[in-house]
C-alpha cells in the first residue's frame, strides 16, 4: 500500500466532506462555511509549523461568537463521522478489517495451507472447525457515543456508495444515489447528536438484537459458505450443518455489576425481547423457504411426516411456520402483559426449529436436488445453528460482594453468626456442606434487605428460563473459592434445575497473581467437582487490572495467570474456557483480535475461547454484513491458528525480562497515580472528567461508588476522559521508565529487540503500544493545562507527565528501529494524519467549554452544554475508540 491513502478511499471522504460543507451553507451560509474552512485551515498549517500555528488557532477559535460554538462543533464532528463512514466503507470493500501491520491479514485459505504444510491432515480442519467454540459477547459497556438513529441514516450513506461505485456504467442510477446522499447527509445534519436521555438497560439490548437483524443474520450464512467452499477445496468436505465455530452472547440486560438499572424484571424482558425478534426473523426465512421450495420428489422420511401432500416441503414448512408465529405471537403477549391462548405449541429449544429444517434437507439431498439444498436452506439451518432460538445466550453478572451479603443477611438471620466476619475456611465449609444438603436453606418468607431481594430475583428469573437462552455466570471482583461457591450454592437454593456455568473474573493485580491458586483450591473440591463437571470457564479482566496496575504490569500478570490456569486445569483433566474482558482502547486490552489472540500463552486458546465486543467496536465490526464476514473470519482464522500451530513458549530469560520491566513499570505506574497526592487533583482539573457523567452514553453509572476518587471510577471513563485529552496516560505510564531502564544497559537494546521478533505477546504488546503514542499528542495535552489548571503544584505534574511520554517514544522507536511511529503502517499513519486538523480545532473549543463551564459553576447555557458535548462525541469518532 502506497504512502497515501487508498484513491477511492480519498474520493468517498470528498465526496462526504462536500456534500456536508452544501448542506451547511444552505442551513447557514457561504460565511459561516468560510469559518469551518478558515478554522480547517489553521489546524492544518499549526500541524505543520511550530506552537504559533496552534496559537493562531486557538486565539481565532476563542474569538468566535458565542452562537457560533455549537454550530462549529458539530460541523467538526459531523465530518469525522462522515470520515469514519468513508473508511469503514473502504475496509468492506477490500476486506481489510484490521491491517495493522501490512502482510498481517489474516486469510483462512493461506491458513489452511500452512496447517497442511506443518503436517496436519485435511480432515483436522474440518475435526477443528467443527469442534471450535468461539463465543462472541456484545457488550453495552458505554464507550458508543452516536446514536442510533444516526447511525441508521450512517449506513444508509454507505449504501449510497456503494451503489454509486456500481454504477459507473448507469448514469441514472448513479444520480439517484447521489441524490439521496445529500438528503442523508442532510438528514444527518439536522439531527441532534446528543441523546437527551441515557438508554434503558433494554434499549441497549434492541440495539444488540438489531446489529444481528440488520448485519450478522446476513453475515453468518455468507461466513459459512465461504468456509465451506475453503473445505470442500482443502478436505473435499462441507463443516458438518450443525456446527457453528463461532456463536453471540450478551451481557445486554444480564450485567447488573454496578449498574442499578439491571433488575431481575429487565433481565426476563430482554430474554423475551430475544425470543420475540428470533422467531420474527425465522418466519421470514420460512416464509421465503415455503415460496421456493415447491418441489415433489421427497424420501420416505419426509413422506412419512406429512402424508400424501404433493408439496411435501412446503406442507412441513407450513407447520413450522405455524409454530414459529405462535412463537412470537407468545413472547409478544408476554411482553406487553397480555395473556397468551393458543392450540399450537410454541418453539421452546433450537432442536425443534432444527430437526423439521433438516428432515426437508436430507430429503432433497437423498432426491438428487444438492443444489437446492444448498441454497436457502442451508442458510437458515446455518442460521439455526449459530443463533438458536433466542439469537444470543443472555449472560449474568453480578459482582461477588452482593452474594456475600445475602449469606451475610441470611446467616444473621438463621442465628449462625456473620457471614462476612468468618474466614476463607469457615466460608468454604459452609457453602460446601449447604450444596450436599437436601433441605432448603433460604426461608420461605424472609425479610430480607432490597439489594437482596434483587439477587434472589436474579436467580428466580434463571431458574424459569431455558437453558439455550442463558450463558454463563459471571462474577466481578472474584477473589476466593467462595465467590464461586456461593453462586452454586444460591443456583441451587433459588435456580432450581439450572446450572449454568460460573467464571470468576479475576481484574485486579493481586487477583490475577492469586488465579491460579484460587482455580485450583476450587478444583481439589469433591462437592464443586462433581456440580462443574470437567470443564470450568475463567474471566481474565483486562480494563481494571490495567487501571489497577499499569498497562505492562497488568498484561504480564494476565499472561502468566493464563499460563497458570492452563497447566491446573490440563492436571485436574478439565477443559479450560478463557473467557477475555477486552475493551476497544488499547488501555483496555484492545487492539486487532488477530494479534491479540495470537499473543496469548500456547495451549490458552484451544478451540475454545470467549472474547467481550464493547461499544462502538460492535458497530466498527459487526456494524455491516461485509465487515462483520471479514470480523468473523479474523477470529475464525485466530483461534484455528493459535489451536493447530500454537506459539512457542517463551525462553526463561524473556520470563525474568518481562518480570523485571513489570516491576519497574508498576511502581512508577502506582508512585503517580496512587501515592502523588497531586495525581487526582490533577486528573480532574486537566480532563473532562466531571463533564462526562452528563454524557447520556449508557444506562450504567460512570462510578461503582459516587464517593472516593480514581479508584471508585470506571476503567472507561477513566481511559475516556484521558483520550479525550490526548494524553492517553493509562496505557502507557510506567513503560518508559522499564524500557529506559534497560536500554541504558549494555544487552538491553539487543535483548528487548530479540523479544520483538521472536515472541508474539511481546511483540504486539509494542505494536499496540506504537499505535497509542501515534494517536497521542502532548501539545494538545499541554493547551488543556494551561486553559483549565491554575495550581504551579499541578502544572508541574503535568509537565514531568508530557516528558514521561516523549521518553517513552524515544525509547520505543529506539528498540523498534525506526525514525518515527507507525513507520510500517502506513494506512493507520494517515488515517490519524487526515483526522487531525478536524479533530485538533474540537479539543481547543472543548478546552475552552470546560473553562467556561467551571467558571459559571456549571451553569453555561444549554447551547454550550451541548456544544461541549457534542466535542467529547467528535473527538471520539476522531480517535474511532473512546474507552
Amino acid at each position: 500500500m502506497s504512502h497515501d491513502l487508498h484513491e477511492s478511499l480519498r474520493d468517498n471522504v470528498r465526496i462526504l466532506g462536500d456534500s456536508l460543507g452544501r448542506t451547511i451553507a444552505d442551513d447557514l451560509g457561504d460565511g459561516f462555511v468560510d469559518k469551518i474552512e478558515t478554522i480547517r485551515s489553521l489546524a492544518k498549517q499549526g500541524r505543520q509549523e511550530d506552537s504559533e500555528g496552534r496559537r493562531e488557532l486557538i486565539e481565532y477559535l476563542r474569538a468566535l461568537p458565542e452562537q457560533d460554538l455549537l454550530p462549529v462543533t458539530r460541523a467538526f464532528n459531523q465530518f469525522l463521522n462522515f470520515s469514519n463512514i468513508a473508511e469503514q466503507h473502504y475496509r468492506a470493500r477490500f476486506r481489510r478489517v484490521e491491517d495493522y501491520k501490512p502482510g498481517t491479514q489474516p486469510d483462512l485459505g493461506e491458513l489452511f495451507g500452512r496447517i497442511r504444510s506443518a503436517g496436519h491432515a485435511p480432515r483436522k480442519l474440518v475435526e477443528t472447525l467443527a469442534a471450535m467454540r468461539v463465543e462472541l459477547v456484545l457488550t453495552a459497556h458505554p464507550t458508543e457515543v452516536i446514536r442510533r438513529t444516526l447511525i441508521r441514516k450512517y449506513d444508509a450513506i454507505d449504501e449510497c456508495l456503494t451503489t454509486m461505485e456500481g454504477a459507473t456504467e448507469r448514469e441514472e442510477i448513479a444520480g439517484r444515489a447521489r441524490g439521496r446522499l445529500e438528503e442523508l447527509i442532510s438528514q444527518a445534519w439536522h439531527t441532534d447528536e446528543i441523546r437527551h436521555e441515557r438508554p434503558t438497560p433494554v434499549d441497549e439490548a434492541k440495539w444488540g438484537f438489531a446489529v444481528i437483524e440488520n448485519s450478522l443474520w446476513q453475515a453468518v450464512p455468507d461466513f459459512h459458505r465461504e468456509l465451506d467452499d475453503l473445505l470442500l477445496a482443502s478436505a473435499g468436505e462441507r463443516l458438518p450443518l450443525d456446527a457453528a465455530p463461532l456463536r453471540f452472547a450478551s451481557w445486554m440486560g444480564g450485567d447488573r455489576d454496578g449498574n442499578p438499572n439491571v433488575t431481575g424484571r429487565v433481565t426476563e424482558e430482554v430474554l423475551l425481547l430475544g425470543r420475540w425478534m428470533a422467531a420474527d426473523l425465522y418466519a421470514r426465512d420460512l416464509l421465503r423457504l415455503k415460496s421456493e421450495l415447491s418441489m415433489w420428489k421427497a424420501n420416505g422420511a419426509l413422506r412419512a411426516e406429512v402424508g400424501s401432500d404433493p408439496e411435501p416441503y412446503r406442507a412441513l414448512l407450513k407447520r413450522l411456520l405455524a409454530r414459529v408465529e405462535a412463537t412470537r405471537d407468545w413472547a409478544k403477549a408476554r411482553l406487553d402483559g397480555r395473556p397468551f391462548d393458543s392450540d399450537i405449541p410454541i418453539i421452546e429449544t433450537r432442536d425443534q426449529l432444527y430437526a423439521p429444517l433438516l428432515s426437508c434437507y436430507r430429503s432433497l439431498c437423498d432426491m438428487g436436488l444438492d443444489t437446492i439444498a444448498n441454497g436457502s436452506l442451508l442458510d437458515t439451518l446455518r442460521r439455526v445453528a449459530v443463533f438458536g432460538v433466542s439469537l444470543t445466550k443472555l449472560d449474568i453478572r453480578q459482582e461477588s460482594s452482593r452474594h456475600a451479603q445475602v449469606f451475610d443477611e441470611l446467616s444473621e438471620c438463621l442465628g449462625l453468626g456473620r457471614y462476612r466476619e468468618w474466614d476463607e475456611e469457615q466460608r468454604q465449609a459452609f457453602l460446601l456442606e449447604e450444596l450436599e444438603s437436601p433441605r432448603p436453606l433460604i426461608p420461605r418468607r424472609w425479610d430480607c434487605s432490597a439489594e437482596t431481594r434483587e439477587v434472589i430475583d436474579t436467580f428466580s428469573v434463571i431458574a424459569r428460563e431455558h437453558r439455550e437462552a442463558l450463558g454463563t455466570y459471571v462474577i466481578s471482583m472474584a477473589g476466593q473459592p467462595s465467590d464461586v461457591l456461593a453462586v452454586a450454592l444460591l443456583m441451587k437454593e433459588v435456580g432450581g434445575d439450572m446450572h449454568l456455568p460460573i467464571a470468576p473474573l479475576f481484574e485486579t493485580l493481586d487477583d490475577l497473581n492469586r488465579a491460579g491458586d484460587v482455580i485450583a483450591r476450587l478444583l481439589s473440591l469433591p462437592g464443586y467437582r462433581r456440580m462443574a463437571g470437567d470443564g470450568q470457564e475463567v474471566m481474565i479482566g483486562y480494563s481494571d487490572s490495567a487501571k489497577d496496575a499499569g498497562q505492562l504490569a497488568a498484561a504480564w500478570a494476565q499472561y502468566r495467570a493464563q499460563e497458570q490456569l492452563v497447566g491446573i486445569c490440563r492436571e485436574h483433566g478439565v477443559a479450560l474456557t478463557l473467557f477475555h474482558g477486552r475493551g476497544g482502547t488499547v488501555g483496555r486490552g484492545g487492539g486487532p483480535a488477530h494479534a491479540a489472540i495470537l499473543s496469548q500463552p500456547p495451549g490458552s486458546v484451544n478451540g475454545s475461547l470467549r472474547v467481550t465486543e464493547q461499544g462502538e467496536m460492535i458497530r466498527f465490526k459487526f456494524g455491516q454484513p461485509d465487515i462483520a464476514l471479514r470480523s468473523m473470519e479474523i477470529y475464525a482464522c485466530a483461534v484455528l491458528e493459535a489451536t493447530l500451530l500454537p506459539p512457542p513458549d517463551p525462553e526463561p530469560v524473556w520470563r525474568e525480562e518481562m518480570d523485571r520491566l513489570s516491576d519497574v513499570a508498576h511502581r512508577a505506574y502506582v508512585g503517580v497515580v496512587r501515592e502523588d497526592p497531586d495525581f487526582v487533583p490533577y486528573f480532574r482539573s486537566v480532563t473532562p472528567e466531571s463533564a462526562l457523567g452528563r454524557l447520556p452514553l449508557g444506562s450504567r453509572p460512570a462510578k461503582r461508588r459516587q464517593e472516593g476518587g480514581v479508584e471508585s471510577l470506571r476503567a472507561i471513563p477513566w481511559i475516556f476522559a484521558w483520550t479525550q485529552t490526548r494524553l492517553m496516560l493509562p496505557a502507557w505510564l510506567g513503560s518508559g521508565e522499564a524500557f529506559a531502564t534497560r536500554l541504558a544497559e549494555p544487552d538491553g537494546r539487543d535483548r528487548l529487540r530479540d523479544m520483538r521478533e521472536r515472541w508474539p505477546f511481546f511483540g504486539t504488546y509494542l505494536d499496540m503500544l506504537e499505535m497509542l503514542l501515534a494517536k497521542a499528542d502532548p501539545d494538545i495535552a499541554a493547551y488543556y493545562e494551561r486553559r483549565l489548571v491554575d495550581e504551579p503544584a499541578l502544572q508541574a505534574l503535568g509537565k514531568s507527565l508530557r516528558q514521561r511520554l516523549s521518553h517513552l517514544e524515544t525509547a520505543l522507536l529506539d528498540i523498534l528501529d525506526q525514525d518515527e511511529l507507525l513507520e510500517h503502517t502506513p494506512l493507520i499513519r494517515q488515517a490519524i494524519e487526515v483526522r487531525n486538523p478536524y479533530i485538533d480545532p474540537l479539543h481547543g473549543l472543548q478546552a475552552e467549554l470546560l473553562q467556561r463551564n467551571r467558571d459559571a459553576d456549571g451553569a453555561i447555557s444549554p447551547e454550550l452544554s451541548r456544544a461541549l458535548m457534542v466535542t467529547m462525541a467528535g473527538i471520539a469518532a476522531g480517535l474511532r475508540n473512546t474507552g
